[in-house]
């Protein structure tokens, strides 16, 4: 299992001697810095005196209650977290204390494996909230860095890039695996952008078939061809005054790629079917997942496309690279998740996080979000576990005495290994159809049929 670093400074309140003393043995086994106080009036004494990251404090108490203390203390410390424990445990009490600024609450006798998860996503919560503040400090004030979730090195330095190439007007090519969030990339330097007050447009050029991406990128006019009974305006002309995102723009035919060239190089569109030459003014971003080098070098790229499109590049870190991450990551899709499905649901177990943190991600961020959203929908208790997650991330070795994933597939008829072979590599990409397709060495197109015939489109 991972062994969690986690460090700190709690202040143990309670009037109990020999809860305090369990407490201080226990918190500091787990690498944590323990001081006590015996009472609410001395806890808001302490922390007026000294800063503490967690405060730990019982409900009873013979002079100050806990509920009075976490009042004041939250007065003096707004961000300091403060976990209630009683043995007089009651809904109204834990409502109200909730209610007062509480980021958690326990029963007597603790659960010492459910006090750590609190201790850790209130740390882990407090943690981020700072480095929020850190990011703007270091960024600037106004920096907005939307949902993107990070504070590995590679996403600091990253997001550092962002800050420098947000104000400026240099194209931007945004490249990395499937999933990995280069579209919150996109986001992110437009929000921060001179252009932030104007549209940010967003097409996936893998999503769209050759015949109608030029119309999508630049409009037609009516009649320009079957079925085109009006005028339409392209994308580049919706984002006019602002940026657009062309994500995975290698996926463009290379006759595409010519006509997005001349409009880079000269400002100006024509509508399909049209005459008319229509200026520009956009700032244009794009993405890939491919190796563009390798893909000029085949001919399925143009050079000087590429150059175009290269000004300054952006690398986003797949998830496996940025492991430390995946905490903060799940804490907030659960939040979300477990809001949106309407589900009262603490944490994951230890067992389920050590399988989030060593699992590799083939699908990066979208996969992970993915299987959050699974382990919440399949979720019956406080705490999802490791068996609420797709098959995928369970199995995450062959046991000797499990027979090999080859041996399962040998004695299936051929239609059917197929069939298992393409959904399962749907899944370890995340969902995502263009990266399974690549991965499989078939086409989107062929891809929608096998899944429509499966029944799962």
């Amino acid at each position: 299992m991972v062994e969690f670093k986690i460090s700190g400074n709690i202040l143990v309140v309670d009037d109990d001697q020999a809860h305090r003393t369990m407490l201080r043995t226990l918190l500091g086994g787990w690498g944590f810095s323990v001081e006590e106080a015996d009472d609410g009036a001395r806890a808001i004494e302490r922390v007026h005196e000294k800063s503490y990251d967690l405060v730990l404090m019982d409900v009873r108490m013979l002079e100050v209650s806990g509920l009075q203390a976490l009042t004041e203390i939250k007065k003096f410390n707004p961000a300091i977290p403060i976990i209630i424990m009683t043995a007089y445990s009651s809904v109204e009490t834990a409502v109200e204390a909730l209610k007062k600024g509480a980021y958690d609450y326990l029963g007597k006798p603790l659960d010492f494996d459910e006090l750590k998860l609190a201790i850790e996503r209130a740390l882990d919560h407090s943690r981020l909230k700072a480095e929020n503040r850190v990011l703007k400090e270091r960024f600037g004030a106004s920096l907005n860095t939307g949902d993107i979730i990070g504070r590995s090195r590679l996403m600091l330095e990253l997001l550092d890039t962002v800050a420098l190439v947000a104000p400026t007007e240099a194209t931007v090519l945004i490249t990395g695996e499937s999933g990995t969030g280069k579209e919150l990339i996109a986001s992110a330097i437009h929000a921060n952008s001179p252009r932030r007050e104007k549209p940010f447009i967003q097409i996936n050029c893998a999503a769209i078939t050759e015949t109608l991406l030029e119309s999508e990128l630049f409009g037609h006019e009516r009649g320009a061809f079957t079925g085109a009974d009006r005028r339409k305006e392209g994308r580049f002309r919706l984002a006019h005054g602002g940026s657009i995102f062309l994500d995975e723009v290698s996926e463009m035919s290379v006759a595409m790629q010519a006509k997005l060239l001349r409009v880079l190089q000269e400002k100006q569109i024509q509508r399909v079917g049209g005459e008319e030459v229509l200026k520009v003014d956009v700032r244009v971003m794009a993405a890939t997942n491919r190796d563009l080098k390798k893909e000029i070098e085949a001919g399925r790229f143009r050079e000087d496309l590429y150059y175009r499109l290269n000004v300054v590049t952006l690398a986003v870190p797949a998830l496996r690279e940025r492991r430390e991450d995946i905490p903060l990551l799940v804490q907030h899709f659960l939040e979300s998740f477990a809001e949106k499905n309407r589900k009262q649901i603490k944490g994951f177990t230890p067992q389920a996080m050590d399988r989030l943190v060593r699992y590799d991600w083939p699908g990066n961020v979208r996969e992970l979000m993915n299987a959050v959203e699974r382990g919440v929908i399949l979720c019956r208790g406080e705490y999802i576990s490791e068996m609420d997650f797709p098959f995928s991330l369970r199995d995450t070795g062959v046991s000797e005495q499990e027979p090999a994933r080859e041996e399962l597939l040998a004695d299936l008829p051929l239609e059917e290994v197929e069939k298992v072979t393409i959904l399962n590599t749907l899944e370890s990409a995340g969902g995502n159809k263009s990266e399974a397709a690549r991965r499989l060495g078939i086409t989107r197109r062929t891809l929608h049929k096998k899944l429509k015939k499966y029944g799962v489109m």
